[in-house]
């Protein structure tokens, strides 16, 4: 069991060392009127935040805007469908919303357009969302690239009722210029005969007030290619346009032909099939993959935060007695690594961080949500999310900042009403933090920058508490 006492906010800082600008991440996400976009500097004060602004994810924009959503679709009927994908300005001003995709229906409730945006999107001028030299995401204009949901019905998965993913693209008038529908190139995926079975069984089915309904592939980002050395050589499967993403319940990541729309390159589901994949090792339940852009350390390479946990479809074994979330692992793991050669060139592991394998392994684990990030100077920004843990990195794996998500939202625990053997426990879950420069944010000074060293934790005492006392020693003799 975890500690349930920990300090929150940041805890190690080292000015010299790290890429120092904002942060933005989200507080209690789904939480209705309490989830918050957060905006803090280094150490951890908080400069500005949007009550009421949900974020999945947040993602600011230069001159102080910053985008997420308002509302959320009743979970009883639909699994995480956003109504809608706003930009706001400082002050909180919408000024740019779109939520035309599908009009609900459902029980009890007038009819209403909704975005059913989840887990990503891209604004035009950039390709991942985060700050690339030179790539500004445009702020009064341009295309937004959306992932979104749609039920449908697809016999060559399953005969269960989907729920799938879709990516489409957006004007800033909020007209649909272009849609990608995932369960339409179900047979460009590689599953195995075991998988398929397994999928045609059970695509993650959730019991919803309105029906059961398969999740069956759980995509988490989408982002452009954006300019690249592979494209430059002559490779067309990373034409700058084509997108990249990754699915949570299936263990792929995959790159589509922007013009048509097919699987051009693609790891997982399987990672046995060949020599290059068993080096990159089983990838598991992965959340943020993309390609790092041109101008940042890496570029060209792949970067994704590799969960661990359970996923994937396959072969029955005595933790998937089914086959549905066949592939384990108690531990997470950063990867970068080339699109050619499937080499891993860079990671960050509990070998990394220190830990030993298998003992306390599972010290750097986060079985959902979370996300990595290249910063200019070389550093990757890590979001451990299931704790709300954010920190940054050197290359050679230093730890040169860290905070704790102070901001604590949805319980943990039994349903409301259920007996539970202990107290229900709140979360300070962060889905996705970005890092972004001080220059975006022309509404404030350039903050103060103070170094906070690590603590000893043996020495550390609550304060009031008395400080440990050693009454006697005594020295064991032969």
């Amino acid at each position: 069991m975890a500690a349930t006492v920990y300090p929150t906010g940041t805890t190690i800082y080292d000015p010299e060392k790290c890429w120092n600008g904002y942060t933005v991440f989200q507080a209690r996400m789904h939480g209705g009127a309490d989830a918050a976009a957060v905006l803090i500097d280094m150490n951890g004060n908080v400069m500005n935040m949007w009550q009421g602004l949900d974020g999945f994810p947040n993602k600011m924009l230069p001159g102080g805007h910053i985008m997420g959503s308002t509302g959320i679709r009743d979970m009883r009927y639909g699994f995480q469908d956003m109504k809608d994908l706003v930009q706001v300005d400082w002050d909180g001003n919408i000024v740019w919303k779109f939520n035309r995709y599908e009009l609900i229906r459902d029980p009890d409730r007038e009819p209403e357009w909704m975005a059913r945006q989840h887990h990503d999107y891209q604004r035009e001028g950039n390709p991942v969302g985060y700050y690339v030299p030179g790539m500004e995401p445009l702020v009064d204009k341009g295309n937004t690239l959306i992932l979104a949901h749609r039920n449908l019905k697809n016999p060559g998965i399953s005969d269960k009722l989907l729920l799938d993913d879709t990516i489409i693209e957006v004007t800033w008038e909020g007209e649909l210029v272009w849609e990608w529908v995932c369960s339409e190139h179900f047979d460009e995926m590689g599953f195995s005969e075991e998988a398929r079975n397994a999928m045609a069984r059970d695509p993650h089915c959730m019991k919803l007030a309105s029906g059961e309904c398969g999740d069956w592939m759980h995509m988490n980002s989408i982002s452009r290619l954006g300019p690249n050395k592979w494209y430059d050589q002559g490779d067309e499967r990373f034409h700058p346009e084509n997108i990249i993403w990754d699915g949570r319940s299936t263990n792929i990541i995959a790159i589509i032909s922007r013009k048509t729309g097919q699987i051009v390159w693609r790891v997982g589901p399987d990672y046995f099939s060949s020599e290059s994949l068993r080096g990159l090792g089983q990838i598991i339940g992965q959340h943020h993959a993309h390609m790092i852009p041109r101008g940042l350390p890496g570029e060209g390479n792949i970067l994704v935060f590799d969960n661990g946990g359970r996923a994937g479809y396959g072969a029955p074994n005595p933790g998937a007695p089914t086959g549905v979330d066949n592939a384990l692992r108690d531990y997470s793991r950063v990867l970068e690594f080339d699109p050619v050669t499937l080499k891993v060139v860079w990671q960050y592991s509990p070998v990394e961080a220190g830990l030993i394998i298998p003992a306390n392994s599972f010290m750097f684990y986060s079985s959902f949500v979370s996300s990595a990030q290249r910063l200019p100077n070389g550093n990757t920004l890590i979001t451990e999310g299931a704790c709300g843990r954010i920190f940054e990195v050197t290359r050679d794996h230093e730890l040169v900042w860290e905070y704790v998500s102070p901001f604590f939202g949805k319980q943990m625990g039994p349903p409301e009403g259920q007996p539970a053997a202990r107290p229900r426990r709140s979360m300070s879950m962060v889905y996705r933090a970005y890092r972004l420069p001080y220059e975006w944010i022309p509404q404030l000074p350039r903050p103060r920058e103070k170094a906070l060293p690590p603590i000893d934790n043996s020495k550390f005492r609550v304060p009031g508490s008395p400080p440990a006392r050693t009454k006697r020693t005594t020295t064991l003799k032969a």
